[in-house]
């Protein structure tokens, strides 16, 4: 699936320190990219896991939201491994399923500047060297909260709504130049960030498990897993998707 010059590939990642950013950063790793992982968060749990792995792992603690700390994050990989040919928009968080009226305008703010303007500010950064060497790789994390309701609250849900318009424009402006972009819209993943579902006696857990008609929650890795093939050069003429992990849940 993966040519030896995609091994050798610089990638940046967002939300590397947990979940899905996590596991996409080992498995890219794994292949033998060169990978930036930039969360807001300490990444010393990404960092023992890269131990030892094929490629070349540069942790970055910084703030998706801050252009100056982008910008730190850019320098850094360019300096060390050259341009970045693939782009990870992993970082999110989510808003607690909170009707609008329960979102307090600061809320709403910080959802909308870490899920949306984040990944804006981040692409921005990166597009350019993409656009100079006329090649370039981009992955959204969307959410089937991007395609439905009910999967978060006001804030959240209208993010993932925006940020699948965002994918779509980002294509329609830049395939014909070289660049690929197009999101992955997960449902129900086991990860730190729902950790909250599975407190207590996990009841909340179990009734998402029951209403997906897979009958489970996915792992961090089956997403990572996807994100290797939408990267891979079998998926070359897959351009504007958002690619639906979900065990079904959008079926019904």
């Amino acid at each position: 699936m993966f040519t030896k010059e995609f091994y050798q590939t610089n990638i940046f990642i967002t939300g590397s320190a947990s979940g899905i950013g996590q596991a996409q950063t080992i498995a890219f790793l794994e292949k033998g990219a060169n990978v930036l992982g930039m969360d807001c968060n300490n990444l010393e749990e990404t960092i023992n896991k890269a131990q030892g792995l094929a490629g070349n792992f540069i942790p970055f603690q910084g703030d998706i939201t801050n252009q100056k700390s982008i910008r730190e994050a850019v320098n850094k990989i360019n300096q060390n491994y050259g341009a970045i040919k693939i782009l990870l928009n992993t970082a999110g968080i989510l808003d607690n399923y909170a009707t609008s009226l329960e979102t307090s305008e600061e809320l709403w703010d910080l959802v909308i500047s870490v899920n949306l303007k984040g990944t804006y500010l981040v692409t921005n950064s990166i597009l350019p060297q993409m656009l100079e060497e006329k090649i370039g790789i981009i992955i959204n994390m969307a959410s089937i909260a991007g395609m439905t309701v009910g999967g978060g609250g006001a804030a959240y849900t209208a993010s993932k709504h925006a940020l699948i318009g965002y994918t779509k424009q980002l294509t329609y402006d830049y395939a014909k130049k070289g660049i690929r972009v197009n999101a992955i819209a997960p449902g129900a993943i086991k990860t730190p960030m729902n950790a909250a579902d599975f407190s207590g006696d996990g009841e909340m857990a179990s009734w998402v498990a029951k209403e997906t008609p897979a009958q489970r929650w996915a792992s961090p890795e089956e997403v990572a897993s996807l994100t290797l093939f939408i990267a891979s050069k079998q998926a070359d003429y897959l351009h504007g998707s958002i690619i639906p992990i979900d065990g079904g849940w959008l079926s019904k």
